[in-house]
């Protein structure tokens, strides 16, 4: 039996710059992302790579530079945020997407108008297709109250 580990997973590089006024240029993420791997964080969330061209190149530098720790890239579950998440990776020591869905009956009614059973077959297929370029695929649903 191995011992019970806590892995930490810091969203600090996409999340934090949903903060009023927080803008990170390319040399800060990196710098962050060098102190992360430093304190040893396990997963480094270093960005959404389908939303900007600075998103996609930031994910990018992160990943080739950043060793010992996990680079994440965050992804919606469709095939072009999987392809530019997989691009922007791949020449990351230990790659990790993160795919989101939005899976509330309010969210699947209000903003992908889609049905139940069309949000679980959306989620299963980016799986699969993420699968075909990453050995570490995260899925986490969206409201999923």
């Amino acid at each position: 039996m191995q011992p019970e580990k806590l892995i930490i997973f810091d969203t600090t590089l996409r999340d934090g710059e949903q903060c009023p006024g927080a803008s990170l240029n390319i040399k800060e993420k990196l710098e962050i992302a060098r102190q992360l791997a430093l304190l040893k964080v396990d997963v480094i969330e270093a960005g959404f790579p389908v939303a900007s061209p600075g998103d996609f190149e930031s994910v990018k530098q992160i990943a080739e530079e950043i060793r010992g720790s996990k680079i994440a890239g965050l992804s919606r579950a469709l095939e072009k945020d999987i392809e530019a998440t997989t691009r922007a990776l791949e020449n990351a020591e230990s790659p990790r997407i993160h795919i989101f869905l939005s899976t509330s009956k309010v969210h699947r009614d209000h903003m992908v108008e889609k049905a139940k059973g069309e949000i679980i077959e959306m989620g299963v297929k980016a799986i699969q297709f993420a699968r075909k370029y990453f050995d570490d695929v995260e899925f986490s649903p969206m409201d999923a109250t």
